[in-house]
């Protein structure tokens, strides 16, 4: 579990509803009609923009900025160079094994294409294309998240101005036009809210996301196809290891030497 955005939105939550009952009641900014016209309005878009599956799967797609976690990569170097080891001892058919026990699939489609001898320019071809078409999946999924915080303010606003418009009508009550007003304004907040606390820092944790799996796949092929080349595994731990930053790099070769 992903406990930065968990606890992110329990903070911000909490900071909005404490600065709430600081000052007044809950119950004052509570509006059914501002919540139904912000979230209902964004939801309504959002599947005028979407295909309806896409917007149904935006919930599994939610599960990834929680409950998703990416591999270290240290490790992922570390089976690979493992795997380099058994190809250059037994040869490279005797990764078949190997790959029963290996639960992703990316480097199981990788490790079985060289078992089976697929010219290397083919498997690094054919696992690229596999690493487009989830990036572009990714984008969907994020690009869903990143419609909901566009159009949730816009319906926010346009609340405030449905707000007013019935305020305006009732004029001959002043009485009437603070707590009007007040309503009015309640779904400008709802619709900043769901935006910039919800929609929108979810967008960027899937990029986030993203970006983790998708370099990690990067170092899957360059290994693997250093695996099929038959390199020696210390060439491939070294090939393998430009991809991590120097600070990485400097802390693994602390363990080593401890």
């Amino acid at each position: 579990m992903d406990i930065a955005t968990v606890f992110g939105l329990i903070a911000g939550s909490g900071l909005i509803l404490w600065a709430i009952m600081s000052k007044s009641s809950i119950g004052a900014f509570i509006d059914v009609g501002s919540v139904a016209i912000v979230i209902g309005g964004s939801v309504s878009a959002t599947l005028i923009a979407f295909p309806l599956k896409n917007v149904l799967g935006s919930v599994k797609v939610l599960m990834k900025t929680i409950f998703t976690k990416a591999e270290s990569p240290t490790k992922l170097i570390g089976d690979l160079v493992q795997y380099a080891e058994i190809a250059r001892r037994d040869g490279i058919l005797a990764l078949e094994n190997v790959i029963e026990g290996i639960s992703d699939p990316f480097v199981v489609s990788g490790l079985q294409m060289a078992v089976d001898g697929t010219d290397p320019a083919l498997v690094e071809q054919m696992l690229n294309s596999e690493m487009d078409s989830l990036a572009a999946r990714h984008a969907t999924g994020k690009s869903l998240f990143d419609t909901i915080g566009r159009y949730a303010p816009a319906f926010g606003m346009i609340g405030t101005l449905v707000g007013l418009v019935i305020m305006l009508q009732n004029m001959d009550d002043p009485a009437a036009i603070g707590p009007g007003m007040a309503v009015a304004l309640l779904t400008t907040m709802y619709g900043a809210i769901v935006a910039n606390l919800v929609a929108l820092p979810l967008a960027d944790k899937l990029a986030l996301r993203s970006d983790e799996e998708l370099f990690l796949m990067e170092i899957v092929i360059k290994g693997i196809i250093a695996i099929q080349s038959g390199d020696n595994p210390r060439v491939v731990e070294q090939k393998l290891k430009t991809f991590l930053p120097p600070s990485m790099r400097a802390f693994e070769a602390v363990e080593e030497a401890a």
